[in-house]
């Protein structure tokens, strides 16, 4: 058992909400972030946790979403060598529902060569990335839940100056909850209490 001490956290001022360790730093403290998303990181593992709000792709099927948003972040990030790992299929989230419709929710699972930052591809990490599509058609949404876990730090990386370079400490070892576990939690305790945040059309 993890000695992770987590609870329920207000995202986007209080209007979702999500639960995960209390390890993960709000990084709007340190930095701007973008109004669409939320962005939290525990600097001494460099992992991440990312709550991001997107217009609905009506051009991407619910079978595989989240595959799809997964090689969208490839591009984005100028990684290489991204390997599906997994994906799953369609689910329904019956707690997450608007009026009479329930959200949709697809996972994927990848591995990806990626750079801190601005950093070149000299110096980029071996990332395990963790991405969840919470489909909310109604609002005309797409969520994604993204988390990060290094497998291997380059030492040309800004990161091997806080963690270290090469394999990252087991989290178990640690004493630390698995970034699959937070992934699923984080995802599983994600709840909506002002659906109005995505629009005048929205109301609870």
């Amino acid at each position: 058992m993890s000695g992770d001490l987590y609870s329920e956290r207000p995202l986007f001022g209080g209007a979702i909400s999500s639960s995960f360790p209390h390890r993960f730093q709000d990084v709007s403290n340190i930095r701007q972030v973008p109004n669409h998303q939320e962005v939290f990181v525990d600097p001494s593992r460099d992992e991440s946790l990312i709550f991001e709000l997107l217009d609905f792709k009506l051009d991407v099927g619910d079978n595989g979403s989240a595959a799809w948003f997964l090689q969208d972040l490839v591009t984005e990030q100028d990684a290489e060598g991204c390997t599906l790992l997994e994906q799953s299929g369609v689910v329904e989230a019956p707690g997450l529902r608007y009026k009479d419709l329930p959200a949709t929710v697809t996972t994927a699972v990848g591995q990806m060569a990626i750079s801190k930052g601005r950093q070149g591809r000299e110096a980029q990490n071996i990332v395990k990335v963790y991405l969840a599509n919470l489909r909310l058609k109604e609002v005309g949404t797409d969520v994604l839940v993204t988390a990060y876990e290094p497998l291997l730090i380059n030492p040309l990386s800004e990161s091997a100056s806080t963690v270290g370079a090469g394999l990252p400490v087991p989290a178990t070892q640690s004493g630390f909850m698995q970034m699959s576990e937070v992934f699923k939690l984080a995802v599983s305790s994600f709840k909506v209490n002002d659906w109005s945040l995505f629009g005048g059309t929205a109301s609870a």
